[in-house]
């Protein structure tokens, strides 16, 4: 879908006598001070650019008293006549795959969102009291977004919102409980949140178990499966109303390239094999493989369900042996963890993708997407198989009801 980039942006420098200005609309276009002309087209690349509608963050947009527009920096004082939009500009799509790539394993969530001001969005991170999940969020309200920590541990969350505050004291961040081993908890999250909030703009499914001991939560279903994949996909069926409202709305799946290491096939994948009952013959990393392709396949379902609801699905590696407490439930991994660390990336290169598929404006009518070091990669070909997809679909809304009813979850919310 995305075509061949170069390996720079060196074509994007203009020429000498050539300036680039932007609309009030937020269209690119430029002037040439030799010949008093002005084009639409970048005069190297041939191509159009826009901006986005947002000012950068802390830039605001003024009047002076001979009406003539200028822009200044609210944390500095700075003052310029250029649109700093200009600085964020990209070029326009000629169709909805048609996107550059600007960022690789090296970018950090940061980097990402340079220039960006989230403020009046809404993002539910899960698991954002620790590691990947914690610099998704800590990024996230640092460039003005309203951010929930939906975790277990209140004073965990606590701790991880104060760290926050101590960086920025204007954050907007809180802490909805939500325990991922019990369905009735996800529930109770989803009801205090449409108390709260009116809409929901990027819910980033974050949290996850890794190579676990085998246990069965108290809804019954073995703890990594519902953790990572079953109750997350009940959150995001409880949310569709408030995803719904914010048009458009982003929904981003923390999978892993272990998913192409599952050796479910249409057959295979029923729910014996998904959340085993006891732990005869029991392998952790089976089942934590198992739960990362279930990642994908139900994004590739949830983004077909819904793209008439203006709501983009993507799916993601966040990287490789990237040091986080995931392992802390096999002493051997958290050795081998420990001696790759110099060699990993960090926390803030880890959560680039997400916040990338969360944010990017270039990504504006993509769903459906699988990326890794914010790229987009083809996900292994089970994935990527329709049948499986709906199978799993159909077997995760009758694990709900068996728990949670027959009416746990509304017509409309299954798309």
């Amino acid at each position: 879908m995305a075509s061949l980039l170069p390996d720079s942006d060196s074509e994007d420098e203009l020429p000498p006598g050539w300036e680039e200005r932007a609309t009030v609309d937020g269209c690119v276009y430029y002037v040439n001070h030799s010949t008093k002309g002005s084009q639409w087209t970048h005069p190297r690349t041939g191509k159009k650019k826009v901006v986005s509608g947002e000012m950068p963050f802390g830039w605001e947009k003024c009047v002076d008293e001979e009406n003539k527009i200028y822009y200044q920096n609210k944390e500095n004082n700075r003052i310029t006549y250029t649109d700093p939009r200009l600085a964020f500009a990209i070029e326009e799509k000629e169709h909805p795959g048609d996107f550059r790539q600007r960022f690789d394993g090296s970018s950090t969530a940061l980097q990402v969102l340079h220039g960006r001001d989230l403020s009046g969005r809404v993002a539910i991170v899960t698991g954002a009291n620790t590691g990947i999940g914690f610099e998704t969020a800590r990024s996230l309200a640092l460039h003005g977004c309203t951010v929930i920590f939906a975790c277990r541990d209140f004073s965990r969350a606590e701790e991880a919102i104060a760290k926050i505050f101590s960086e920025r004291s204007n954050t907007k961040c809180e802490f909805i409980q939500l325990d991922l081993q019990s369905l009735k908890s996800v529930r109770n999250f989803a009801i205090t949140f449409q108390q709260r909030f009116r809409k929901l703009d990027m819910l980033i499914l974050n949290a996850g178990v890794f190579a676990v001991p085998f246990s069965l939560t108290p809804d019954g279903f073995e703890s990594a499966f519902q953790v990572n994949h079953l109750s997350h996909f009940y959150l995001t069926l409880l949310l569709k109303p408030q995803l719904a409202q914010a048009k458009p709305a982003r929904v981003v799946v923390l999978s892993s390239e272990s998913h192409r290491f599952s050796f479910l096939n249409l057959d295979s994948l029923t729910e014996l094999n998904l959340s085993p009952n006891n732990g005869s013959g029991y392998f952790g990393t089976v089942v934590y493989n198992n739960t990362k392709l279930c990642n994908v396949l139900f994004a590739k379902e949830l983004s077909e369900r819904w793209v008439k609801d203006d709501i983009q699905v993507f799916s993601v590696h966040p990287g490789n042996m990237i040091y986080t407490d995931l392992p802390r439930y096999w002493w051997l991994y958290r050795v081998l963890f420990a001696l790759v660390r110099p060699f990993t990336k960090s926390l803030q290169q880890g959560a680039s993708t997400s916040v990338y598929c969360a944010t990017a404006h270039e990504l504006a009518g993509c769903t459906g997407l699988y990326f890794n070091n914010c790229c987009r990669c083809t996900p292994s070909k089970p994935s990527q198989d329709p049948e499986m997809a709906n199978q799993l679909w159909t077997l995760s809304i009758d694990m709900i009801k068996r728990v949670m009813g027959e009416d746990a979850i509304l017509s409309k919310s299954q798309g």
